[in-house]
């Protein structure tokens, strides 16, 4: 089956703050996070049930190398990805933002 992927406007944001962190600590680091986010979401929409659900229908895909996880939905052919947080983030956090994040 083919997935169409879809990210939230606040991916984006989530993805740019990470870039920002990981730049000020070795110029390029933050190249290699945005790589490693991007590789791994597109390995999300090879076979996205093979992701554990975490909270509700929310799934997670923990990124390699870094200590980051990106958030998503999958409905019927359309994968929607909510989130990319910081694995040390209180889950109960990460849970109130994906419920106040709206497709």
């Amino acid at each position: 089956m083919t997935y169409t992927l879809r990210f939230l406007p606040e991916v984006e944001g989530d993805a740019i703050n990470g870039y920002s962190w990981y730049e000020t600590k070795s110029e390029g680091l933050g190249e290699e996070f945005l790589r490693m986010f991007y590789s791994s979401a597109n390995e999300i929409s090879w076979n996205p049930l093979l992701y554990p659900k975490v909270y509700q229908e929310f799934r997670r895909r923990l990124l390699r190398r870094f200590p980051y996880a990106i958030y998503f939905t999958v409905e019927e052919d359309q994968i929607t990805v909510f989130g990319l947080f910081h694995c040390a983030r209180n889950p109960q956090v990460v849970n109130a933002l994906l419920q106040n994040r709206e497709k």
